[in-house]
């Protein structure tokens, strides 16, 4: 049965994403009657190419394209590590950090880059290992003419730590297993439940879920 409600679309072809902001945003989507879909119940759009040099930057390039060739309003995120002693790297790289190592070492990317993290980091004190996740989450509406966007809203992010000196759980993916949290648990170490209420994620897609009612309260 296909649903008649208003949709908002989610610039992701990761079904689980879409799960998780549905659980994160139930509260926003609840109070507008909107329904949440990814990019993957339209036919014939492309993958955006993330080349900002800012979180926000490639949040907004997603969700602008999708609020464009959708005519819908369209969320879209960005996110990465950001650790103190390294300038705030690998930042926008956080997914990519490993270049062609994964390739060359048949090891998963997560794997490479947390391999090739910790090995930055091997002579660095734990007192200096401070690092945190930032994620940039955007709301585009979709503009009066066909394929134009209209207002925008970025909300933004985060949840500090530091870098263990290991990876740690199972119940995450990219750096949770490296994330330690002042209770002493990596991100992966903390429930489903745990980690939407604390993470980088959480905060910026609550924070812009006040956003989606009050501009799309009517929807």
């Amino acid at each position: 049965m296909v649903s008649s409600a208003p949709r908002i679309v989610l610039a992701t072809r990761n079904a689980h994403k879409v799960v998780e902001l549905r659980e994160i945003l139930t509260d926003a989507l609840g109070r507008t009657g909107l329904e949440l879909v990814g990019l993957d119940a339209f036919e014939g759009l492309e993958d955006v190419v993330e080349s900002g040099v800012t979180f926000a930057d490639n949040a907004l390039l997603k969700a602008r394209y999708a609020a464009a060739a959708t005519g819908l309003p369209a969320l879209a995120d960005d996110s990465g590590l950001a650790v103190d002693v390294l300038g705030g790297a690998p930042g926008v790289f956080s997914a990519r950090w490993s270049g062609p190592l994964a390739d060359v070492t048949s090891t998963s990317r997560d794997e490479a880059n947390n391999a090739l993290l910790l090995a930055q980091l091997a002579d660095v004190p734990d007192e200096h290992r401070g690092a945190g996740f930032v994620c940039a989450a955007a709301l585009v509406l979709p503009g009066a003419a066909p394929g134009s966007t209209g207002q925008e809203v970025v909300r933004e992010g985060s949840c500090r730590g530091r870098v263990a000196r290991e990876p740690r759980g199972s119940n995450g993916f990219g750096y949770d297993p490296l994330l330690v949290r002042p209770d002493g648990r990596t991100l992966a170490e903390h429930s489903a439940e745990e980690k939407n209420a604390i993470s980088h994620r959480g905060q910026a897609f609550r924070s812009l879920g006040e956003d989606i009612v009050g501009l799309l309260g009517q929807a």
